[in-house]
Parts: structure tokens; sequence; C-alpha cells
């Protein structure tokens, strides 16, 4: 079901988003507008500009923009939908729906099931305080090391040894069993014959960035196998976007220095047993693009942490590669190796906490990490060496700590500089970077209609209540017709600039008027509105001169057609 266009006007007038980014990114006023640095690329000095007027923020260094949406979409990695709801919700509101034309997610189906994973949960944390094995359980937590207040903060709990402990709660509900299957916590076999799929295992709830419970990982209490099951991916839970202990971590620290990513839940557990609160598991994948847009966007610095044995190695490498093209100047990652044969639980309880957190501090840098490997790969062949490290730093999109890291190649390499080993090499400049431009923008007055176009997006304001412009729907001109709609969608009502260029996410014109809303026109505040009417002016001129153009070469005019011509003589004499 669709979100209907109405309520998300509603919701961006309603939201401020100078309190909204205030909250996460600290500004301070300047002038009209707020600045602060910007919280989607490193720099030192304030780039990143708020408008309380427009309802929109731009980054003069990155080139990131958007309104309150965009903002919460982009800082915290939420989808459109999800976006919404999370700015519903701080206003409490309840997001209305309306039947749509095409694919869509069945909200219905997710709110069930949001539901029925939260009773799971609750069901299973009843079981590990009231079942008959409770013993059992709690001889294992012992064994363990965990505490009662660490079980509680990850909601651990305990699903028993049979085959419809949480089915056999629905028995006369089988709707709710459907959705159970759907939401990975039933299997049916060939007979139709429906039984849990957790049994006989430690159960860590996996929540999402909203506290959601959105499934489930199980650890087997005795040696049987596969020693973790987690559940399938799901119409709520995709394994490869989430993080498990992401939300945890984020009770106890709103802004946290790091964040370190392990393999396992019993790691984040065991760490956070011992102090070590800052770690979460990637939910047995290899670390992926989202995963690392998460972990980058959490917190100031992220320790990759791996078994010292060659399957540790090789995700660490996979790991790097994932997140080289996401990083920026300022991004802090570190590579941890443990002694072979010993994970974060194992290690953890061996050395404690102060021991394991000096490990921690002398993390490798991801540089380091890099032309270590390779020069362990390549030995003495720097040809090769330097060939294999460019390729890798060619997938860097930011062209600062691209040349950092070509720099400092060359000088591993025994060359003076990036130049040198350009030379040596045979290679151009750099081709990664942002584009021009999102660097440098957009500037100058441009043609009227570019004009008249940002003018409006940038003040809706202008639009409101302005007579029709009959004429400009005969110009035959590119643009025009956007125009136009803005135009019509600006006299009726008043908009901000928010409001105005929600209405266009996802059309071909929400790319151009984002940035046309950014452009530096150069045109004073105070003449704004001289500056819009001036531009409507010259494109009605524009009509009256392209009439004049088709009848002065028509042959046969008719009385009508002459008489217009006459007047069009004149207008354009007064127009000189």
């Amino acid at each position: 079901m669709a979100i209907p266009r109405d309520f998300i006007n509603d919701l961006i007038a309603r939201t401020d988003i100078v309190e909204l980014i205030d909250r996460k990114v600290p500004l301070k006023k300047a002038g009209k507008n707020y600045s602060a640095c910007c919280p989607f690329h490193s720099e030192k000095s304030p780039s990143f500009t708020v408008s309380r007027d427009k309802q929109f923020y731009h980054c003069f260094g990155c080139g990131a923009h958007g309104n309150a949406i965009d903002f919460v979409m982009e800082y915290d990695r939420l989808n459109f939908v999800d976006a919404i709801e999370d700015l519903a919700g701080q206003l409490g509101l309840e997001v209305p729906r309306e039947q749509g034309t095409g694919p869509r997610r069945d909200e219905g189906l997710a709110r069930d099931l949001y539901q029925l994973m939260e009773e799971a949960a609750r069901h299973y944390q009843t079981q590990l305080r009231q079942h008959a094995d409770k013993q059992k359980v709690d001889e294992y937590l012992a064994l363990r090391g965990l505490s009662n207040e660490v079980v509680e903060d990850f909601g651990i709990g305990f699903a028993p040894d049979g085959w419809d402990g949480l089915l056999g709660r629905y028995r006369t509900n089988p709707d709710a069993q459907d959705k159970l299957l759907t939401g990975g916590m039933l299997i049916e076999n060939d007979g139709g014959k429906r039984y849990d799929r957790f049994r006989d295992r430690l159960m860590f709830p996996i929540r999402d960035r909203r506290g959601r419970v959105i499934g489930f990982g199980g650890r087997v209490l005795g040696d049987g196998t596969p020693k973790y099951l987690n559940s399938p991916e799901t119409p709520i839970f995709h394994k490869g976007q989430e993080l498990y202990g992401l939300y945890e971590l984020k009770q106890k620290h709103r802004d946290p220095e790091r964040v370190m990513i392990v393999e396992g839940y019993m790691d984040v557990v065991a760490l956070a047993q011992f102090g070590i609160d800052y770690a979460v598991a990637s939910l047995g994948t290899s670390t992926t693009a989202e995963q690392f847009q998460l972990l980058l966007r959490s917190a100031k610095e992220v320790i990759c942490c791996y078994d010292g044995d060659r399957a540790g190695y090789e995700a660490a490498w996979r790991a790097m590669e994932t997140a080289l093209p996401l990083l920026k100047p300022g991004d802090k990652v570190t590579f941890l190796f443990l002694p072979q044969g010993e994970d974060p639980d194992s290690q953890v309880r061996k050395e404690g906490k102060e021991a394991f957190e000096a490990r921690i501090d002398n993390a490798l840098p991801l540089a380091d990490y890099l032309f270590d490997t390779l020069s362990q790969k390549y030995g003495t062949d720097k040809g090769n060496l330097a060939k294999q490290a460019i390729a890798l730093i060619e997938k860097i999109k930011d062209t600062v700590l691209a040349n950092l890291l070509l720099e400092n190649l060359a000088h591993k390499l025994g060359m003076n500089s990036s130049e040198d080993l350009r030379k040596k090499l045979g290679l151009t400049s750099m081709s990664t970077g942002p584009k021009a431009l999102a660097q440098k923008g957009l500037k100058g007055r441009g043609t009227p209609l570019r004009l008249a176009i940002s003018l409006l997006v940038q003040h809706p304001e202008l639009g409101h209540k302005l007579p029709v412009q009959p004429a400009l729907g005969h110009i035959r001109m590119a643009g025009i017709e956007l125009l136009i709609q803005l135009l019509e969608l600006t006299r009726g009502q008043v908009l901000s600039t928010a409001q105005l260029l929600e209405s266009y996410r996802e059309t071909e014109h929400w790319s151009p008027l984002t940035k046309l809303a950014q452009w530096e026109h150069q045109i004073a505040e105070d003449n704004v509105a001289q500056e819009f009417r001036k531009a409507l002016v010259w494109l009605n001129n524009q009509y009256i001169e392209q009439r004049y153009q088709e009848l002065s070469i028509k042959p046969d005019l008719t009385r009508e057609e002459k008489l217009q011509l006459q007047k069009l003589i004149v207008v354009m004499k007064g127009m000189k």
C-alpha cells in the first residue's frame, strides 16, 4: 500500500529539519541558516548548511542534500518507507496507507510478523526462566560466564528440545502459523507437517535499528550441529542489511567512539560481559557494503576483528575490498587478528578486558594492512605490488583519500611522490572522486528559464496566487513544461522547498530540481521576487516573438490573424 502524498507533505511541514538534524549533528547559527561539519564526510571546516526557511540541507563539500526524509534515510540508513515511519513515530502519528497499483510490500503482513517475532522472543525468555530444563540452561550460562544483566540486555532466551514448543502456542490459529512459517520460525515438510525451526538452543533475538525483533540466532547447548542456526531471509529480515547487537550498542552509547565487528553472537555477548560493549556481528555472512555503511555511520573508528587463521585473513581481505569504495577522509578502519585457534569469546575470557583492548589499540590501520598483505604476497616484485595496490586504490571514490594512499604507496616503493609512481607505470591521474558538479555546484544566472525554475524551487511562495500564465503553454522550449507544473503546484498552496521537491521524488525531474535547489544564482534576497518576475516577462515575450515569426511567414492570414499580427508588432515595438 502506498503512503498518501498529502500525509508526506504534512509530515514534512510538521518536522522542523533544524531540530531534527540538531539532535544528531549539533548545529550553529550562521546568518539565516545553520551550519556544522558534514556528518556524511570528514571535514575540519563546516560546509554543511541547514535552511529552516527551505526545510532543506546541503553540503558544499560532498554534495549531500535533501529534506527531512532524505536526512533520516541517509543518516540512519533507512529506506523511504521506514524513514517516513520513523519521522511519523517521533510526532506520534500513524502512517496511513492507500491502495496502489503494481508490486508493493504487504504492510499488514510486516506488522503481523513484527508482532509474532516479539511474541516469540518473549516466549523464549519465559522458557529460559521457567522450563523444566532451566537448570541445564543455567549451568550453560554459568559455564560461559554470562550474568543475568547481560542475558536481559540482549533478550537471550531458550528454545526447549521439542517439535512444537512455539507451534503449540498457535495450535488453534492457522493464520498465525502461516505467518510464522513465512517468518522462518516454523518448517513444513513434504507431507505438510509443521514443526519448530529452533529446538534445544540458546536464542539470540536479532533487532533492527528501531529495536523490532526481525529474526533469531540459535546456539546449540551441547555438541549438536549446526553449532549456530539462523533465521532464513524473510519479508522483514535481510541479513546482509543488519548487524547483530547494533541496536543494543546504540542503547548504551548514543555516539560511540568505536565499533568492532566480529563473527558470532556469542562473541558480541561475551565481549559485553567483560565491558567491551561496542561489538556487533555480521550474522554469519561476509561483511556487505550495507553493513559497512552502517558501521562507518555508527562510530568514528571501525575495528574488523577476525580469527588468525587462513579463513580469518581471507574474510578480512574481502571486508577491506568492500570498505574501500565507501571510505572518505577521516574514516578510521583497522584490522585485528587474534591468535590462531582463538575467537573474541575465548580470547577475552583468557586475558580480560584490559589486555583485549590493548590488542584493539594496536590493530593494523587499513593502509598498513593493505600494503603489508601485498608485500607478503609479492615480496620484491614491486611492479606487480604497485599494480595490485593501484587497482585497489582506484576503487576509492574520494579523491583526497585515494591520493593519500597513492602517496603512501610511492614512499613504500622508495619514490619521492605519487607523480613519480604514475610516470614510471605510465598512469594518468586518478579518476576517482566525486563529480565536479557535486563539489563546486552550479553558479551564475544561466538562462531565464533555469533562473525562473530555480527561484521557484528555492522560494515556492513566489508562485502562490500568481495569475495563470497561458502564454507559457505555447512556447517551444525544453523544460517549459516543468516550470508550468511548478507554477500549478505552488499557485494554490504555500509549500516549502522540501515539500515541493518531495512531489518529484522518483521522477526524472528529481535530480535536476535538487541541484537547482542548491544553485548559487547570485541574486540578493531582496531582489528575488523582482528577478523572478523579470524571468517570467522574458518567457512571455518569447511567446510573442515566436508567434510573430509564425504569422509573419504565413502566406494566407485570416482576418483575425492579421489583427493579431498588427497587435504583436505594436507590442514588440514597445518591448524594444
